[in-house]
């Protein structure tokens, strides 16, 4: 990449945003370099290795390492006005993620960081989704809660793989997710809040804004528990509520309504019977009526 075009630091703006960089093809990306030092790592070999964690992680997602991690070099300064070139990496905003997923979890920096780039890849992600902002609510609602239920069993599968194996286990684990997003409140806390019946669930009275929120904790669990190989319970429920709280921070970041806060929707039983009479219904006759 050549010819970098940096605009002017806004000190209001967060450490990361500052040191993005946009490119002459007006592609944004982040020096490893310039990371290094806001992660708080302070030898090039030690990040290298967060660096290689984070392209091992972006290939476990099934996408390829080359679209986001470039190898660079960069210049710096060594004294009396000497530079000398350095070995450099230039990052999507997608590989930052992985790499602030990968540092120092001990570092209160890399918790700012995971927030920011979360909220960044959500912002990514809602921009990739414009055919879905073209639809209804309810269809929104639909589509949605359909990649909740095969999202969830994935999520079961990789909190199986850490060890939370029976369902009062796996109860424990999917309250620790809300918990984080909730701020504290249980699935039974929530039904409460919600005004909910025992006997309602509470991904069925949730609206399309809530259930991007619910869905988007439980893809971010998910890969960590497989990129991370996480082991055992308490392990688990931790990746689990701090995947609720990340989320959490993204949506408080974007100013939006916390997910507590949202309005209980109608059950979408009754959407998903409406549309089921809508696909099996007969055909119209219209076109031979106008034919005749």
């Amino acid at each position: 990449m050549t010819d970098l075009i940096n605009p002017i630091p806004d000190p209001t703006q967060t450490p990361f945003e500052r040191i993005r960089q946009v490119d002459e093809d007006d592609q944004e990306f982040w020096s490893a370099r310039d990371l290094m030092p806001i992660l708080e790592y302070t030898k090039w070999q030690n990040f290298k290795t967060v660096l290689l964690k984070a392209q091992i992680a972006c290939e476990n997602s099934g996408n390829d390492p080359a679209d986001h991690f470039t190898d660079a070099s960069k210049m710096v300064a060594i004294g009396s006005d000497a530079k000398r070139e350095v070995e450099d990496m230039h990052l999507s905003r997608y590989a930052c993620y992985l790499v602030v997923q990968n540092a120092d979890p001990a570092k209160e920096v890399v918790a700012l960081g995971q927030t920011y780039f979360a909220v960044q890849t959500r912002r990514q992600e809602l921009g990739d989704a414009g055919a879905l902002a073209e639809l209804t609510e309810e269809q929104r609602r639909l589509l949605l809660r359909q990649r909740i239920k095969a999202q969830n069993t994935d999520l079961a599968s990789a909190a199986k793989n850490a060890g939370v194996i029976t369902s009062q286990d796996f109860a424990v684990f999917q309250n620790h997710g809300y918990r984080g997003l909730y701020n504290g409140l249980t699935a039974e806390g929530i039904h409460k809040r919600k005004r909910l019946k025992k006997s309602q669930y509470i991904l069925d009275h949730m609206g399309a804004t809530e259930l991007a929120a619910n869905l988007f904790r439980s893809t971010q669990a998910e890969e960590k528990l497989r990129r991370d190989q996480v082991e055992g319970k308490d392990a688990a429920n931790d990746v689990h509520y701090q995947s609720g709280v990340v989320v959490r921070r993204a949506i408080a970041e974007l100013g939006g309504t916390m997910p507590e806060d949202l309005p209980t929707a109608d059950s979408i039983k009754k959407l998903e019977r409406a549309e089921k009479k809508r696909l099996t219904a007969p055909k119209s006759k219209g076109k031979k009526a106008n034919e005749d």
